[in-house]
């Protein structure tokens, strides 16, 4: 038998909230829950928003975000960290440093969140350049869209082969496993491209005709970091997360005026029916 405790499926989210429900904790702690995770927080800012945009980011200060890292940590301890919005690079900063000290073995799955769905600019250079050097190496997941993984690599990524060229340099730059979304990419099919340690998988699946994609890639990243809280292969998790996700965006209610929120709760749903 093996000495490692067995995992509970307890993920610390560190990022920002969203005032509209679809994106950011709010979409974090609904998808982990879905999932059959268990989801703790550290807010790192409060955003004025909702589906049309991001109208304000009041930051939280650092040490309040340290604070509530570390007291989690200490009392519940965690399965996996998912980080997502961080805006700058004294937040990165102490997000790695508070991780390095507290959760060291702890599987990180960082979402790179820099551009909002409604096409908001969410962080500065800066703070990319301290994501890229301090939590990018040996993270379990990095899972930037298209216009992501062409700030934080600086090639063009507009097709599968660019998909496959960025997860190649991200893997080079010390993830262990990098997940280049295809959402922003024209097509009638979806491709996300997985690359690991140990291979590459293709997912596909069919381009649903709506504007009920806010918060899509909190939810994936959350989905999946809840399932490797659970012991899940990273390949397995991004699959049964996509599959998630992609009824959630089918089964949208189409709140709001801009990108609607995904409907994060089906699996509710066909419970009580």
């Amino acid at each position: 038998m093996s000495d490692e405790p067995e995992k509970q499926g307890r993920v610390l989210v560190i990022a920002g909230s969203d005032s509209g429900g679809g994106a950011g904790i709010q979409a974090d702690i609904k998808a982990i829950m879905a999932m059959g995770g268990y989801a703790m927080t550290a807010i790192t800012a409060i955003t004025v928003q909702d589906t049309t945009g991001v109208h304000d980011v009041h930051p939280i200060p650092l040490d309040t975000v340290r604070g509530q890292m570390a007291v989690c940590l200490k009392d519940i301890g965690t399965d996996a960290i998912k980080t997502g919005m961080l805006g700058t690079a004294d937040l990165v900063e102490i997000v790695a440093e508070t991780l390095d000290d507290r959760a060291n073995a702890a599987p990180r799955i960082i979402d790179p969140v820099m551009v909002a769905t409604s096409g908001d600019r969410l962080v500065n250079e800066r703070a990319v350049d301290a994501l890229v050097s301090l939590l990018l190496p040996n993270a379990a997941l990095i899972t930037p869209n298209a216009p992501e993984a062409e700030i934080v690599t600086g090639k063009s990524v507009d097709g599968i082969n660019g998909q496959r060229r960025a997860a190649e340099i991200l893997l080079k730059r010390g993830a262990k496993g990098a997940l280049v979304k295809g959402g922003h990419i024209p097509g009638r099919v979806i491709v996300d491209v997985l690359q690991t340690e140990h291979g590459e998988w293709l997912f596909e699946s069919e381009r649903i005709d709506t504007s009920s994609t806010h918060g899509t890639g909190c939810t994936l990243a959350s989905a999946i970091a809840a399932l490797i809280a659970q012991d899940r292969p990273v390949n397995d998790a991004v699959e049964a997360a996509r599959d998630y996700l992609h009824e959630a965006i089918r089964t949208a209610r189409g709140f709001g005026h801009g990108h609607g929120p995904v409907n994060h709760g089906w699996k509710l749903e066909q419970v009580e029916t």
